[in-house]
C-alpha cells in the first residue's frame, strides 16, 4: 500500500510540474514572437524563422524562473489534494504533513540536480545557436560586437567611415593583439592599424606599441608610433556587459571548463556568479516547494484555489525581488558575491524550518 500511495505522490506532482512548464512555455512562446517578428520585420525571412529562433529562446528563460514554477505548480497540487480529500486519505495511512513535504520536496531537489546535469548543456547549446543565428542576421546593422574562437570583434559605424576592430584575448582592462581597419563608405581602406595591447577602461582608447600603415599609390606606407588615441562607443564596462549571459554556459561548462573560461577572457565574479547561482537552484527548489507545503497543510478545510493563487504569485514577486537585490549588492561589492547568491537560499531555509514546524503539529 505504501508503494502505491508513493507512486500517486511522485506520479501526479511531476505531472503538475509538466503541465505547468508547458504553460510557461506557450506564454513564453507567445510573448517573445512578436519581439522576433519585430526583428526580422526588414529582412526576408519565412515566418518559421522567429518561430524557431522563440522555441530554442525559451527553455533558458524557463530555467531562470524554475523555482517559481515549482512553487506554483506545488501549491496547485496540494492544493488539489487537500480538496478533494486525498489528503485526509494520506493522513488515515500514516503519511504526516512532514512526510508529504518531505517526499515532494526531495523530488524537487533532485529534479534541480538533474536539470543542471543534463537540462543545461542542451539549453546552453540552443542558446549559443539562438545568439549565433542572431548575429547572422544582424550583420547589416550598424554596430556590432561578438566574441569566437578567433578572439573579439567589434564593428563601429562612425560619421564618414567604418570600424573594424579585432583583438587576440582581453586581460583585465586590455585587449591584446589588437587589428583596426578604418575604411570608407565603399569599403576602402584607409588605415590599417596594429597595437600590442590597449586600454579600453574608458571610450578614449590607449593603443601602445602601434603600427600604423596608410595606402599611398598602391602602397602601405608605416609609420610607428607609441601611443596612439582613438574614440569609441564601447569601453571596458559596455563590452564585458554584452557577455555577461551564462545561458550559453552550461553547468558542466563551468565545472570542467573553468580555467579554460577564464583563459579566454571571461570575469572571475561573473563566472563564480554564474556557477553558484547555478549550484543553488537544487536547493531553491527544495525550498520553494516547503514553502508551498507551508501555505497549504496547514489545515484539511477546503478553501478558495484563486485566494492561494494570489498569495503565491505575491510571494514569487517578494522573493524575486529580493534575490535581485541581495544580487545587486553582490555585484557592487557592499556584500560578498558569494553571500549575495546564497543569502536568499539561507534566509528562506530558515523562514521554512520554524514553518515547517508548525505543520507538522497539525
Amino acid at each position: 500500500m505504501n508503494n502505491i500511495i508513493l507512486n500517486y505522490l511522485l506520479k501526479n506532482f511531476l505531472k503538475t510540474i509538466i503541465i505547468f512548464i508547458l504553460v510557461f512555455y506557450c506564454f513564453g512562446v507567445i510573448l517573445n514572437l512578436f519581439e522576433e517578428i519585430e526583428f526580422f520585420k526588414n529582412i526576408e525571412v519565412s515566418i518559421l524563422t522567429p518561430l524557431m529562433l522563440t522555441s530554442i529562446f525559451i527553455p533558458s528563460m524557463l530555467l531562470k524562473i524554475l523555482p517559481f514554477i515549482i512553487f506554483l505548480s506545488s501549491m496547485w497540487f496540494m492544493l488539489r489534494i487537500r480538496n478533494n480529500r486525498d489528503l485526509l486519505t494520506l493522513k488515515v495511512f500514516g503519511y504526516s504533513n512532514f512526510k508529504i513535504f518531505f517526499i515532494l520536496a526531495l523530488v524537487s531537489f533532485i529534479l534541480g540536480w538533474l536539470i543542471l546535469i543534463i537540462a543545461t548543456p542542451i539549453t546552453s547549446s540552443m542558446s549559443k545557436y539562438y545568439e549565433q543565428t542572431k548575429s547572422n542576421y544582424s550583420r547589416d546593422i550598424d554596430h556590432l560586437v561578438s566574441f569566437n574562437k578567433n578572439g573579439l570583434w567589434i564593428k563601429e559605424n562612425l560619421e564618414t567611415r567604418q570600424r573594424i576592430i579585432s583583438a587576440k584575448k582581453p586581460n583585465g582592462f586590455e585587449l591584446l593583439e589588437v587589428t583596426i581597419f578604418h575604411l570608407d563608405r565603399n569599403s576602402n581602406l584607409i588605415e590599417k592599424i596594429v597595437a600590442e595591447s590597449a586600454d579600453i577602461k574608458n571610450n578614449t582608447w590607449i593603443l601602445e606599441n602601434v603600427k600604423i600603415f596608410k595606402p599611398d599609390k598602391g602602397i602601405l606606407k608605416e609609420f610607428n608610433q607609441e601611443n596612439y588615441n582613438i574614440e569609441s562607443i564601447y569601453n571596458f564596462e559596455k563590452i564585458n556587459s554584452l557577455f555577461k549571459n551564462f545561458d550559453t554556459m552550461s553547468f558542466l561548462d563551468l565545472i570542467i571548463d573553468y580555467k579554460k573560461l577564464l583563459n579566454n577572457g571571461y570575469n572571475t565574479t561573473f563566472l563564480n556568479q554564474s556557477l553558484h547561482t547555478l549550484l543553488s537552484l537544487p536547493f531553491f527548489l527544495f525550498l520553494m516547494t516547503a514553502l508551498a507545503a507551508i501555505l497549504t497543510l496547514n489545515t484539511l478545510k477546503k478553501s478558495d484555489n484563486f485566494k492561494f493563487i494570489i498569495i503565491g504569485l505575491i510571494t514569487s514577486v517578494i522573493i524575486f525581488y529580493f534575490k535581485d537585490l541581495s544580487l545587486a549588492l553582490g555585484q557592487t561589492d557592499r556584500i560578498p558575491l558569494l553571500l549575495a547568491v546564497w543569502a536568499p537560499v539561507l534566509s528562506l531555509g530558515l523562514f521554512i524550518f520554524i514553518g515547517v514546524l508548525q505543520i507538522n503539529e497539525k
